[in-house]
């Protein structure tokens, strides 16, 4: 059977999570993890809803994880600084890098997460 390659938010049913020892649930569902021959790790769609976060939390130096912002207003901390984040950005969370997000705003944060290694 051949895998789905094709997601939409209205279509997946999210599991309800507090993510990485945040302060409040966020929604989220790993739509594809690593297949044969695929390049990505994971690619998760996640929902913050407003005040909830994604904790801060460090990856390992095996992987780069790449935040597609949807819909939204989020404040990014990455490797030190904080700054806003809203539909259209990408941010790129590097190897060893220390990461975290939090709805700022007055509607649900929605982004798309890929994981991806490093060789």
């Amino acid at each position: 059977m051949k895998q789905q390659q094709v997601f939409n938010f209205n279509s997946v049913e999210f599991e309800q999570v507090i993510a990485h020892h945040g302060k409040a649930s966020i929604f989220f569902k790993r739509v594809t993890e690593r297949a044969k021959g695929s390049v990505c790790n994971f690619v998760d769609l996640a929902v913050v809803p407003v005040g909830a976060d994604i904790g801060k939390h460090t990856h390992s130096l095996d992987n780069e994880e790449i935040y597609i912002v949807l819909e939204g207003k989020g404040m990014m901390y990455l490797d030190g600084e904080e700054f806003e984040v809203e539909p259209g950005h990408v941010i790129v969370n590097r190897p060893g890098g220390t990461h975290a997000l939090k709805n700022i705003g007055k509607s649900e944060l929605k982004l798309v997460v890929v994981e991806v290694p490093v060789s």
